[in-house]
């Protein structure tokens, strides 16, 4: 009788536990997503006055929102292809080769990891200032492609780590070049690796504040927008917008996921 209470005393606490986490995880989710359909018209916004939809239709009428978040999702393509393509070939050469200063540059690929944001934004804004490179867009690109190449690169070595580079040799073997052997054998193996490094420079360029704050010019993100209304209140517009997107990231994840459990299955 001891050991069966013992067992559910114990299987009681490993869910309370675990439903604490999943809530301290996802309220702050579903008080924003409550809150998109809160019909209060008064700030700040807090006061539930009943479910409306009413902010959804007029997120599409507040032209500087969606500018900004058309701002970030710009921002965020162009410095992931950046970030991507030279995290891909610095990840493959660094393991290639051999050279001078190799194990310095690899620990400088760090920094931009470790180093706390405000420092690396301060950075960044003296360093386009002495080359008078205008705050913008660009200079927002340039940013966060700065901060996110090392993801790119870190997550591409670890799919590295258990390549076999006798494929290589036995594809150059049989005739093919160097490119054709590095777009035909080793971007495929490297997919997955370069994929992911990919959606977390995309995550992080999306949700970035600090760095964005010091290298934007007028060029408004939708995180500095909402860093903007906190003063005022953050209108139910955004949270509203805050929704969309997050279901657009579900879908994403969903779709994945899906194509990933397909293959699996084919396999098998």
């Amino acid at each position: 009788m001891r050991r069966k209470t013992k067992a559910k005393l114990k299987k009681g606490l490993s869910v309370v536990y675990c439903s604490l986490i999943y809530l301290f995880l996802f309220l702050p989710i579903f008080v924003i997503a409550a809150n998109s359909f809160n019909a209060t018209t008064t700030k700040p916004y807090l006061t539930w006055k009943g479910f409306s939809l009413m902010w959804y239709g007029k997120l599409f009428d507040n032209t500087t929102l969606l500018q900004s978040f058309g701002n970030t999702m710009a921002i965020a393509f162009a410095s992931t292809a950046i970030s991507v393509i030279i995290g891909t070939l610095a990840a493959v050469g660094m393991y290639k080769y051999k050279f001078k200063g190799k194990s310095v540059i690899d620990a400088l690929l760090y920094i931009p990891v470790v180093i706390p944001e405000i420092v690396l934004g301060i950075s960044l804004l003296t360093l386009f200032s002495n080359v008078n490179i205008p705050r913008g867009m660009i200079t927002l690109i340039l940013a966060h492609a700065t901060f996110s190449i090392p993801f790119v690169v870190f997550n591409i070595r670890a799919r590295l780590s258990g390549y076999d580079n006798s494929i290589e040799e036995a594809s150059m073997d049989l005739g093919a070049s160097r490119i054709s052997t590095f777009f035909n054998i080793t971007l495929p193996v490297l997919a997955p690796g370069i994929f992911g490094g990919g959606v977390l420079a995309f995550t992080l360029s999306i949700d970035d504040v600090i760095i964005s704050y010091f290298t934007n010019g007028q060029t408004k993100t939708f995180p500095l927008k909402v860093m903007e209304s906190i003063k005022s209140g953050v209108s139910p517009d955004i949270n509203a917008l805050s929704v969309l997107i997050l279901l657009g990231t579900m879908a994403v994840v969903f779709i994945t996921q899906s194509g990933i459990l397909n293959k699996k299955d084919r396999r098998n």
